[in-house]
């Protein structure tokens, strides 16, 4: 399970720092993304919602993850906190993220995605 959700987050972040573009393989028609609370579905949808969003540069730090099975044990709930840097800033800002990952064939797709910024 920890080593499932380490794979995974290694994967999402490098991914996302890169080119985010490409993160659409992770997610289906059915999954929802929550960014500031703003609701988006659909892998399409998603990947244009995260593809929008202004910064150029993103390098994301993490500093815990922590998993979990979910009630059909199968599936994972895998809680991330960590840093991020935009646009070469100075300034790293804390984020928090949440994923259920649901398996599929040999791997794992993102059924539910929450993402916040922790101001303070």
């Amino acid at each position: 399970m920890e080593q499932v959700a380490q794979q995974f987050t290694d994967f999402y972040y490098s991914t996302f720092d890169t080119d985010r573009s490409q993160l659409g393989s992770l997610y289906r028609p059915h999954s929802m993304l929550t960014f500031e609370g703003a609701q988006t579905q659909g892998a399409q949808a998603i990947v244009e919602k995260l593809v929008s969003l202004p910064f150029q540069k993103v390098q994301h730090k993490v500093d815990t993850r922590d998993a979990q099975p979910t009630g059909d044990g199968n599936s994972l709930v895998v809680l991330v906190t960590g840093m991020l840097l935009v646009d070469d800033g100075q300034n790293p800002l804390k984020f928090s993220q949440l994923f259920t990952l649901v398996p599929e064939g040999g791997s794992f797709y993102v059924f539910n995605d929450i993402f916040r910024l922790n101001y303070g």
